[in-house]
């Protein structure tokens, strides 16, 4: 009885799921349109369309024009039913900083801002999650951008040093009750910029940076999904094996005559293991004259043929939040992974 209870739950979810992402998608849709759009019964969306709207998640619109029989009514997603709070932790030779917004359900931005600090650490990222919530109180999910990785929730490796083995995940869940993320800074910027792309097909690319005072590090999307890796740690091409000790190879990215070898290797290993159609260098230590350096260089190891096309992304930071946010409102979102594979 109770697997026959959940499983009607599950499913009512993902109907749920459905019709909004379908009305998300619309102007306004009426029942039958949703249905169509859906797959739905008109019963089960004219249900489900009913309680969303006595939740305020739907909003009833003007009556639709009348064709001789009786006129339907037409819906609308409300966006501002609820919030995300995004931050995202950044490390430099002199600073660290929190920047971060709040957006609606469509990603649109409610409040905005920036705050530079000597140090960052779990504390100062809960005081300001705190301080959002208290002036947006539909905050539903937090999303939090890290120089590093988070595995099952603990940050296990950061260039902030006071995140290192903090359960940040489980503290905010805790005291906040909202759904959390967190996760790596270069995954959230190659996120945000393969959204803005918006490629018809799946597509592989990767987007790589070479910050001053830090280690390289590159996001990863494998035919149009992000790929972490089992513990997270997919992307740290720090770790590759360069033949030298992470000091000397420290030293060496931040030597003009060194660092266009080093980087060079460091593309090449991505190329020859994901294949990508781009490649996207990010970060103060790169220009955009060593785009051709590095791509001539990557030549002597790749046939030309397997060579992706080679840019500067031009505002990482803007790709990043978008990112943050983009998987910060998909957190909210019931996993339709059974309606995929039904289908």
């Amino acid at each position: 009885m109770n697997q026959i209870t959940n499983n009607s739950i599950r499913v009512k979810k993902i109907n749920q799921e459905l019709i909004k992402q379908a009305l998300k998608s619309m102007e306004y849709g009426t029942k039958s349109m949703i249905a169509s759009a859906t797959g739905l019964s008109v019963a089960t969306c004219g249900n489900i369309l009913n309680e969303l709207h006595e939740l305020g998640e739907v909003i009833e619109t003007e009556l639709e024009g009348s064709s001789g029989g009786r006129p339907a009514r037409r819906y609308v997603y409300n966006v501002n039913f609820s919030y995300v709070a995004c931050i995202y932790a950044k490390a430099e030779i002199d600073k660290q900083s929190l920047t971060y917004t709040v957006s609606n359900l469509a990603g649109e931005p409610i409040e905005h801002g920036y705050i530079e600090l000597a140090e960052v650490d779990a504390s100062a990222i809960d005081s300001l999650i705190g301080e959002m919530i208290e002036r947006n109180n539909h905050i539903k999910a937090v999303g939090i951008g890290i120089p590093g990785v988070a595995h099952q929730g603990i940050i296990t490796i950061c260039d902030i040093k006071k995140l290192i083995n903090v359960p940040l995940e489980a503290q905010i869940r805790t005291k906040y009750e909202v759904e959390v993320i967190i996760d790596n800074d270069m995954n959230l910027t190659a996120y945000g910029f393969y959204k803005k792309q918006d490629y018809d097909e799946d597509k592989t690319i990767a987007v790589v940076t070479f910050i001053e005072g830090s280690f390289p590090g590159a996001g990863i999307m494998v035919d149009g999904h992000i790929h972490k890796g089992n513990t997270r740690f997919a992307g740290e091409i720090s770790f590759l094996p360069f033949g030298i000790s992470r000091e000397e190879q420290f030293k060496q990215l931040h030597q003009p005559d060194t660092f266009i070898p080093l980087a060079s290797r460091a593309i090449v290993s991505l190329i020859a293991i994901i294949n990508p159609e781009t490649i996207a260098l990010t970060g103060d230590m790169v220009s955009i004259s060593d785009v051709d350096l590095i791509f001539e260089k990557c030549l002597e190891d790749i046939p030309s043929i397997h060579m992706p096309e080679l840019i500067v992304l031009e505002h990482p930071d803007d790709d990043y939040m978008n990112g943050l946010v983009a998987m910060t409102l998909e957190s909210l979102a019931y996993s339709l992974q059974l309606v995929e594979k039904r289908r």
